[in-house]
């Protein structure tokens, strides 16, 4: 790519191996609606930079990887399913705030460098499951999930397409320099 291509980028925690398989499981078992998100592009979004320079991802790889080494314990429960006007969700508790600490340093640092604008409201740890033109009204059992953690982050492209998004890891770094 050259260094003014732009892409669309973010930053997510990756799920364990595990959890996307009794998300995928679910999915096909309750997710009646809309296009159902692929199993390998769950994940948990900390920050959304959206259309960026491409000679930017070095720079925003290595925040990403300075704030995931100082992360603590992600560990994150089930807490119900959400969906507003254009995805249905799996809202997660972040057990012990770890999860937000990282989401807010990874925005804080961004930003300190040009590179994101901080939302005003607070990091929602959730994984988007299904994406729809109209509100299906869903009302699922929540996946059988006990609460877990999160080992990984990665910063992602994200390539829109009429088929669905594809989504493609730049670089994943471990959490709390494991």
């Amino acid at each position: 790519m050259a260094g003014d291509e732009r892409i669309r980028l973010f930053c997510a925690l990756q799920l364990p191996a595990d959890v996307v398989g009794v998300l995928a499981r679910w999915q096909t078992e309750h997710v009646s609606a809309g296009r159902v998100v692929p199993a390998e592009h769950l994940h948990a979004t900390l920050v959304f930079l959206g259309s960026r320079p491409s000679a930017e991802v070095p720079e925003i790889a290595a925040e990403l990887a300075e704030s995931a080494a100082g992360a603590g314990n992600v560990r994150l429960f089930p807490r119900r399913y959400r969906e507003t006007g254009s995805v249905g969700m799996i809202v997660f508790d972040d057990v012990g705030g770890a999860g937000s600490r990282l989401a807010a340093e990874l925005g804080l640092r961004l930003e300190r460098r040009g590179l994101y604008r901080r939302e005003r409201r607070p990091w929602l740890p959730h994984v988007t499951v299904t994406r729809f033109r109209e509100r299906p009204l869903l009302d699922p059992p929540l996946p059988l999930l006990a609460e877990f953690g999160v080992v990984r982050a990665a910063l992602y492209s994200s390539l829109l397409r009429p088929s669905g998004a594809r989504y493609d890891v730049l670089e994943s770094v471990a959490l709390g320099g494991r």
